[in-house]
């Protein structure tokens, strides 16, 4: 995969030159073992979150739709518990949305977004093609997930965008890249073209539940398929895109050291979080100290609730609204995020769905929830995510509860057994409990398989 590239260094992007030169040069004995272990879980992970998301009627009938409007035929992989192949574009784009869908999707809070759903579907779907084995596989994750979370790291997104979209274009390029044999220049080309593909995003849309911000994924899974394919033919992008984008349009302060800092050995994937609560993660601080206090005081009905009050950084705060109008607006609502944990115990998908948005008791619970910023909360990120939750019950009694950051972060991390378990559950749905355990399996030892064709077969469910 060599190309001949127009573009030639006129801009200082020598942080460019070393990253390219290390994603072409790396080879998987070079990544450590405990870095690996995390990439595979976090591959299980996107995968049940993949496979739980296809579920959705929505996914449901775009999968449909989209075998319609493009056929089957040509070169195609697996729509991941979608019950079809299709070509490797529309599937990734499929993928990515639907690992979106139930907000289960692992994240990065240095990076302020969702590295490995915008690079799987991608990986998966190019590893197919190539019949790559699993260890190319991981080591094309690993990088991938790895340039995306560090332009999130190295630049401030506009407040006005959803992470979603924008970087992660980048890393599903690199992925696709990398299993593509791309050397030093083919890899520098395809992260300039790729960087100018994200999409202009809105963060409005988590806040007022438009689903649509779902594709945002998805878009950035197809787009990056599409940059590697640009740049093969002979498209070339300017010379550092990367730092246009996130430097000038974007964002405005982008770092180039940081993209290069302890590269090769601080590994973002290895820092990432999972996710328990079906919810955003700027919820889960909260959630987690609500959870603190029921374990104290044991149940508590709704009707002896007067009033919940939390204080929590910033971007936490935003999450106000008591009366959400869908699913994905209940999962940005602290109001009824707390209020449903109340009502029906859990924090599971069925505790955003309906009957459970709408009911009655959920919802004026709600609206005795006062949501405010604590500066100091704010002045602790992005490392911590603090959160500060009191409970007034009608008999007087004030119980108050305070956490620093979420369960499932590096901090605080889930055991792995706890992120597996979670898999079985949402996978459950597509594939069956033993199908569910199979793929579990194939994943635990993906690094020993000459070649994961068959293995991304059978995640069609």
């Amino acid at each position: 995969m060599n190309v001949i590239r127009a573009s030639q260094l006129t801009v200082d992007d020598a942080w460019l030159v070393e990253w390219s030169r290390f994603a072409a040069g790396l080879r998987f004995e070079d990544i450590p073992a405990a870095v690996v272990a995390h990439a595979r879980l976090v591959l299980l992970d996107t995968i049940g979150a993949i496979a739980a998301g296809a579920q959705e009627p929505e996914m449901v009938a775009l999968t449909r739709r989209m075998a319609d409007l493009h056929g089957t035929g040509g070169m195609t992989t697996a729509v991941i518990g979608g019950r079809a192949r299709l070509a490797l574009p529309v599937a990734a784009f499929l993928n990515g949305t639907a690992g979106t869908m139930l907000e289960l999707d692992e994240g990065n809070q240095y990076c302020r977004g969702h590295p490995a759903i915008h690079v799987v579907p991608a990986a998966l779907a190019e590893a197919d093609r190539r019949g790559a084995s699993g260890r190319a596989l991981i080591r094309a994750l690993a990088l991938g997930y790895e340039i995306g979370a560090r332009i999130g790291i190295a630049s401030t997104l506009r407040v006005t965008m959803h992470p979603h979209g924008t970087w992660g274009t980048v890393g599903a390029a690199v992925a696709a890249a990398a299993l593509a044999g791309a050397d030093a220049g083919t890899m520098r080309e395809t992260i300039n073209v790729a960087s100018t593909l994200g999409l202009a995003t809105s963060r409005r849309t988590m806040l007022q539940g438009g689903t649509v911000r779902n594709t945002y994924a998805g878009a950035s899974n197809q787009l990056g398929l599409v940059a590697v394919e640009l740049v093969d033919s002979g498209f070339v992008g300017e010379p550092d895109g990367v730092a246009t984008v996130f430097g000038t349009v974007s964002a405005d302060d982008f770092r180039p050291d940081e993209m290069t800092r302890e590269l090769g050995s601080r590994w973002e994937i290895a820092r990432n979080y999972f996710k328990r609560h079906a919810a955003c993660r700027y919820t889960h601080g909260a959630l987690d100290a609500l959870g603190a206090i029921l374990a104290e005081t044991g149940p508590v009905a709704p009707g002896d609730v007067a009033a919940l009050e939390v204080d929590t950084y910033v971007w936490a705060a935003q999450l106000d609204d008591p009366s959400p109008r869908n699913m994905l607006a209940a999962k940005f609502s602290l109001p009824f995020a707390l209020a449903t944990l109340i009502v029906t115990g859990s924090t599971g998908v069925a505790s955003f769905r309906e009957p459970a948005r709408v009911d009655a008791v959920t919802r004026a619970l709600a609206a005795r929830v006062t949501v405010r910023e604590d500066p100091a909360h704010t002045a602790a990120l992005p490392g911590l995510r603090p959160a500060r939750v009191t409970l007034a019950l009608r008999d007087g009694q004030r119980v108050q509860r305070e956490v620093t950051t979420n369960r499932g972060d590096t901090e605080t991390p889930y055991p792995p057994q706890e992120v597996v378990a979670k898999f079985s559950v949402l996978a459950a749905p597509a594939w069956g409990a033993d199908g569910a355990a199979a793929i579990r399996q194939a994943v635990e030892t993906i690094d020993t398989a000459p070649d994961v064709r068959a293995f991304v077969a059978s995640l069609e469910g």
